[in-house]
């Protein structure tokens, strides 16, 4: 069996070496209908389109994206070519989740404002919007819940409509696929009309998908005063993102908010687990990240502890320096751990 994979994927190599005949190592730009042309399975991340330029009159019957989303995966072609394609749903929502706390906690540091009188709307309630809601209710946050999807199959009890997001939070963060088209159109979901609709001069935060939140709306908003910041890991147009609102924003990264060690281990877990079953193959092996550096934290306060493990400003601060790196900061993002890593000791 040949399998091309993504050379970003880590913790791969030793497991697919076991499981494979032979194994390509790519950058996900650089997957071509030649090369692919002979593999049995790609394993992939979201720089790498599977549509039929890149798959038809090719060998691939399985692609398996070490990701959530899977836009990147033009389905309906996967579909008709009897192609077998694979997501990693959840993998890296803890990770998310975390990168959610740390900026929350910035805001209540750096911003004076007391999240325990604030109240945030979840849009987008799957694995990752539930890990935020529970960290959101651990800050003392009053936590509103918008799911389109969910709500027409479990009743309105517990979901609140967008509008109503819109008129009572403090906070408004998005964790939706990207549906370009349909009844759960997330495409440009927070447009200008939306922005218009705001009573609260929230923060926005985006780490789903670029498209969900409009760029020129976004901006007038940030402008005008109908948001009072906003934290964007996940941009339009990626790798090159507008430059004016990456000045603007409280925090601004590249594209990184799931890429703890964890999730990463997870992602890579899940798709090798995908590819044995497809093909029927057993395999013996471990995906388990390296330890922390420093495993030990001690910190005076559980805010100052949970910014050692993670602290975002790291990331948006090499991101407004060198804009033009976007790809390479998360290419090589130096993979963070998340808080079962570590021992925290308050002093």
């Amino acid at each position: 069996m040949k399998v091309i994979v993504d050379n970003k994927i880590p913790f791969i190599k030793e497991a697919i070496e076991m499981i494979a005949d032979e194994v390509i190592y790519v950058p996900g730009k650089d997957f071509t209908a030649s090369l692919v042309k002979d593999a049995d399975a790609l394993i992939i991340r979201t720089r790498t389109h599977c549509n039929r330029e890149l798959l038809e009159g090719s060998r691939v019957r399985f692609i398996a994206t070490a990701t959530i989303g899977f836009d990147h995966i033009d389905t309906e072609y996967c579909h008709q070519a009897g192609i077998v394609w694979k997501n990693a749903p959840g993998c890296n929502s803890a990770s998310v989740a975390q990168y959610l706390q740390s900026t929350l906690l910035l805001t209540e540091l750096l911003k004076g404002k007391k999240l325990s009188e604030m109240a945030i709307g979840i849009v987008g309630v799957g694995n990752v919007g539930s890990k935020v809601a529970e960290v959101a209710r651990e800050l003392g946050m009053r936590v509103l819940l918008n799911d389109l999807p969910r709500e027409d199959e479990e009743g309105s009890a517990g979901f609140s409509s967008l509008q109503f997001l819109a008129e009572k939070c403090d906070v408004l963060t998005f964790h939706v696929p990207l549906y370009k088209e349909g009844k759960y159109k997330t495409l440009h979901l927070a447009d200008q009309s939306f922005f218009r609709s705001l009573k609260r001069s929230p923060i926005i935060i985006n780490t789903s998908r670029g498209e969900v939140i409009e760029t020129n709306a976004l901006l007038e908003a940030l402008e005008n005063g109908l948001i009072s910041d906003a934290v964007i890991d996940v941009w339009e147009n990626e790798p090159d993102i507008n430059l004016t609102l990456l000045n603007k924003v409280f925090i601004g990264t590249p594209h990184i908010a799931g890429y703890s060690a964890d999730g990463k281990a997870n992602a890579t877990r899940m798709s090798l687990d995908s590819l044995c079953q497809h093909f029927d193959i057993q395999a013996d092996y471990r995906i388990v990240p390296p330890e922390p550096e420093n495993p030990m934290i001690t910190a005076t306060t559980e805010t100052e502890a949970y910014l050692q493990m993670y602290d975002p400003r790291r990331d948006s601060e090499a991101l407004k320096q060198h804009p033009e790196l976007f790809e390479k900061l998360r290419g090589d993002y130096p993979l963070r751990r998340e808080k079962t890593a570590f021992r925290v000791v308050i002093s």
